[in-house]
């Protein structure tokens, strides 16, 4: 099994856990670390949708609470089954670029694996707002 499904797979695996009561959208996502430790992350919400954490951010933030340093993270992939294909919203891509390793992939999968992309930091957030 390659990395990028073993990735994928802990992205479903994630999409499982979500609390997601209001919007009924479970997304899971996995982060691949610097020494190859797979964090996984669910989106979880809240009555207040300002409140709610997407499941990219939730990974990001949990790797980064265990000790693992930003900016070293080498890939992600993210899993939301009840679409043909997601990409990660204007907030988590700008969380992906400042915590991410620059040359970091993030693939996104759906309901349907045809779709499946991936998408390089420059490509998800070109002309970035980046102090780096």
């Amino acid at each position: 099994m390659t990395q990028e499904q073993q990735l994928m797979d802990q992205a479903k695996l994630a999409a499982q856990r979500t609390y997601s009561p209001y919007s009924h959208f479970p997304v899971g996502a996995a982060l691949l670390t610097a020494s190859g430790e797979i964090i996984s992350g669910c989106n979880v919400e809240n009555i207040s949708y300002g409140l709610t954490n997407c499941a990219e951010r939730s990974a990001l933030f949990a790797a980064i609470s265990q000790g693992h340093a930003p900016g070293s993270f080498k890939a992600m992939a993210i899993y939301a089954p009840k679409v043909a294909l997601i990409s990660p919203c204007g907030a988590c891509r700008q969380v992906l670029l400042e915590l991410m390793a620059r040359d970091a992939v993030v693939t996104c999968q759906g309901s349907d694996p045809a779709a499946s992309r991936s998408w390089t930091l420059e490509q998800l957030l070109p002309g970035a707002f980046d102090s780096f």
